[in-house]
Parts: C-alpha cells; sequence; structure tokens
C-alpha cells in the first residue's frame, strides 16, 4: 500500500497521484502542465508509471490541470475507469475536447510563421488531437454522488464531496485495506473560497490518516469579496470613460459564469451602463455555461432560488456569444465600452492573445486578471510589470492598466485551508500539493500535529 507523486507537486499546475493498494492502481487526477516551454516537454515525458497499469482515475474535477492529460493517458494504454461527478464529467469532455483543439491550432499557426525556416524544426505533433480527446471519453463509467460511497475494488472504497471550488468539484476520501492493515488517505483536491454565490461551501472533511492538500493560496488571505465586486465595477466605468475596453482572462470553467453573473447585478442596480457590450469570446466558456444552467443542484440556495423562478442568473443586455472564428475578429472593430471576456486564464493560449495583441498596448484600456497565474504563464508576466510582452512572437509594449482582483478567486486562501486542515483531526501525515515551493513552505510552518511531507517529482511513500 504506497503513494506516488506525478503533478503538481511543488508547483501549480499537472496535479497527479497515484495511489497502490491490494493490487490496484488508482490514479487521482491527470492533469495538463502548464506554463512555459519546459512544461510543454514535461507534458510529453513518460507519466513515471504505465498508463496501461492503471485501473482507476479518480477525477476531482474538470480543470485543465487536472483532466487535460487523460487524452495522452488512453493514448498511451490507459483501459480502466474513469469516475467524476456528473457535472465533472461533462465538463471535462469540453475541457479536453479544447484543449485538443488549441494544441492543434498552435501546431498550424507554428508551421505557417516558419514554413521552411532552416533555423526552426518541424512544428511538433500535438500532446493528442481531438479524436484522442473524444476516445478518452469512452473509460468514463460510473457517476460519483456527493457523500456515498463507491466500492472500487475488494479493500477499496472512494466517496466524493462538494469542495465547492468549481461545478461538480469533489474532495475524496479513499479507505484501503491490505493484508490486515486500514488506511484512509483523504485528497482535498482544489478547494473552493466560502461565501461566494454561485456555488455551495466546501463540505467539512472527515479525519484521515492521511491528508493530501492543495496549497495554491497556501501564503496568503484574499481581499473581502464585496470590494472585489465593488473594483471589478470601478475598473470598468474608468476605462469606459477613457473611452478604451476592458479585457479579462478568464478561466472557462465558473469564473466567466460568476463575472456574468455580477455583470448581470450591476446593470440591474444601475451600477454599469445599460448599454455595455459584454462579449463571452470562448465558446468552451459558452458552452461551459449551458451545462451550469443545466445542474442547478449544485448552487447554493440563492442561486438555486433564481433558476427556480425562471431566471438565468448568467443573462444581460448586450451579452454577446461569440463562437466562430469571424465573429471573434469583429470584436476588433470595437475601440470602447466593450468588455471582452475569453480564455485562458492564464493567457496560455486561446482566443485572449489576439484581444491582448489588439488592445494591451492601448493608454485608454485595461486587462483585468481574476484568478491564479502560474510562473512563466504570459497572464504573470503582465501582471508582473512586463514593460513588453511577446504575443504570436510580436513583441508588444504593455500601456494598458494592469488590474489584479484576487477576491473573485475559486481558491481557498490560508486561513480557509488552515481551517480545512484542522477539521481533519490530527493526521499522522500531511502530503502537501500543487502550490509553489516558496508558498508551501510558508504554509507548512503553520500546521501542527502532524508530519509535513513536501514531495517531488516521482517520490514515493508507503501508506
Amino acid at each position: 500500500m504506497d503513494i506516488s507523486f506525478h503533478g503538481a507537486d511543488q508547483g501549480v499546475t499537472g496535479s497527479c497521484h497515484l495511489v497502490t493498494c491490494a493490487g490496484k492502481k488508482i490514479l487521482i487526477d491527470c492533469g495538463l502542465f502548464q506554463g512555459g516551454r519546459e512544461l510543454d516537454e514535461e507534458n510529453r515525458d513518460p507519466f513515471g508509471f504505465e498508463a496501461s497499469e492503471i485501473d482507476f482515475v479518480l477525477l476531482t474535477h474538470a480543470h485543465l490541470d487536472h483532466c487535460g492529460r487523460l487524452p495522452l493517458l488512453a493514448k498511451r494504454g490507459f483501459r480502466g475507469e474513469i469516475i467524476a461527478t456528473a457535472a465533472t464529467r461533462e465538463l471535462s469532455r469540453l475541457v479536453m475536447v479544447d484543449s485538443a483543439h488549441l494544441q492543434e491550432e498552435e501546431v498550424q499557426h507554428r508551421h505557417h510563421r516558419n514554413p521552411h525556416h532552416a533555423k526552426h524544426p518541424p512544428a511538433e505533433a500535438p500532446l493528442y488531437s481531438i479524436l484522442d480527446a473524444f476516445l478518452a471519453l469512452d473509460y468514463f463509467g460510473r457517476t460519483a454522488c456527493y457523500g456515498e460511497a463507491m466500492q472500487l475494488a475488494p479493500g477499496i472504497r472512494a466517496t466524493f464531496t462538494d469542495a465547492g471550488h468549481i461545478l461538480g468539484s469533489a474532495s475524496i476520501l479513499l479507505e484501503l485495506e491490505e493484508a490486515g492493515h486500514k488506511r484512509s488517505v483523504l485528497f482535498s483536491g482544489d478547494l473552493g473560497n466560502s461565501g461566494r454565490p454561485l456555488l455551495r461551501n466546501p463540505v467539512p472533511p472527515t479525519g484521515a490518516d492521511v491528508v493530501v492538500m492543495e496549497t495554491t493560496y497556501g501564503d496568503r488571505l484574499h481581499k473581502p469579496f464585496q470590494p472585489s465586486v465593488e473594483e471589478l465595477y470601478l475598473t470598468i466605468n474608468e476605462t469606459f470613460r477613457r473611452g478604451g475596453n476592458v479585457v479579462i482572462p478568464a478561466f472557462a470553467l465558473e469564473r466567466a459564469q460568476e463575472l456574468l453573473y455580477f455583470l448581470r447585478e450591476g446593470v440591474e442596480q444601475k451600477r454599469l451602463p445599460p448599454s455595455m457590450q459584454v462579449f463571452l469570446d470562448s465558446p468552451m466558456a459558452i458552452s461551459a455555461t449551458e451545462v451550469f444552467e443545466r445542474h442547478p443542484e449544485c448552487y447554493d440556495a440563492a442561486t438555486a432560488e433564481l433558476f427556480r423562478d425562471g431566471k438565468d442568473p448568467f443573462h444581460l443586455p448586450g451579452l454577446k456569444f461569440t463562437r466562430d472564428a469571424s465573429a471573434s475578429i469583429a470584436i476588433n472593430q470595437i475601440s470602447g465600452g466593450a468588455v471582452i471576456m475569453a480564455g485562458s486564464g492564464m493567457c496560455t493560449g486561446g482566443r485572449i492573445r489576439h484581444h491582448l495583441q489588439q488592445n494591451i498596448s492601448r493608454e485608454e484600456c485595461s486587462i483585468l486578471f481574476v484568478g491564479y497565474a502560474a510562473s512563466a504563464t504570459l497572464a504573470r508576466q503582465i501582471i508582473d510589470g512586463a514593460s513588453e510582452v511577446r504575443i504570436f512572437g510580436e513583441k508588444i509594449p504593455v500601456r494598458a492598466r494592469v488590474h489584479t482582483i484576487n477576491g473573485f478567486s475559486a481558491h481557498a486562501d490560508q486561513e480557509e485551508l488552515l481551517a480545512w486542515h484542522r477539521l481533519t483531526g490530527k493526521p499522522p501525515r500531511t502530503f502537501l500539493a500543487h502550490g509553489e515551493q516558496e508558498t508551501m513552505c510558508k504554509f507548512a510552518e503553520k500546521l501542527h500535529d502532524t508530519e509535513v511531507v513536501m514531495p517531488g517529482m516521482g517520490q514515493r511513500y508507503a501508506l
């Protein structure tokens, strides 16, 4: 009975943990590494285990850094069962197919830019194709329901509980038995930021012998939520007075929907101009919004009541969904008075880079970040104050005003993470994952009455 770590180890992307018990191998998540060229290459490296030997994948949620390597896992021989909540299953389909599409598109762009240049090797093939993404969907099996234990195999049970992070997100408790020895291992998944609209707060955890927990914001506290909403409205209004656009790199799952929720409220409360144009320029975010509308069982009481009253909390006047590329390109003709939301949140791909290319050099515009940006990503470069950035091979000066509003984070902050850990009792051992090394070290100093381990890539531990 052991656990090994194969992603999000002293980093915040590529979440992937392997538990071996009673002759079975259970993977918790299989996410994509996101960031610079080095991480792109890491995605192509061996997993650190044989894909064909994995019996189960338990998926905590549908963000790319947690499900994005599932098509590659299947491509390399996985033939087991993927288990997730109903909402995670639907959203994962969107995320994986979109990821494959962006990879294929990026290869085409690189080849188009340098078709015969001697200094550049031929464009690499995508990590996986759209077909690979669809084939991976065949391995989704049983649907997990919150609070209901599932028997995976003799001696192995799994219970999913609401993590409050995004629609369908879960923490997972594994109850293991082998050769008369019993162990319980609790995986936090990504924990939600309590007190936000739309989703319920994370369900308090139960005790466990071993805890594996995320530490994304383990070194800081979030800004209060309501002032963050006020800052959103202020940024939009001031940018419109200057005659510019507000460009928001938005994560397609949960963040985009939450922003639509508050933009609707802002217009209804006359805090934002009714003539405001809002573009959701992300096919995946548009489809994700439709999935959100199909799962009111995941919402908090106030949002669920809106649905019962027949009111769409994500709709507002002036909202335009732009699915096709021609509609996206047409947005470039708008010089001011528009809120443009596009993926990806870390600016590592998608249409957001085209909108940054058009707006980031304009002093009257604003670039508004409302989520986490991993190191080496374009988003982090802009947030850290780069005077110029490279987009599609072109150096562009940063003249737009850059705003970061952390109160919209879908991640628990340090105080919430510590409160969650205290509710697990006093586990003999706690593994810290999904956080940058410096952040983990600061969070580790706050933990008491438990052995704290910060595993590196590929490290294995007996349970």
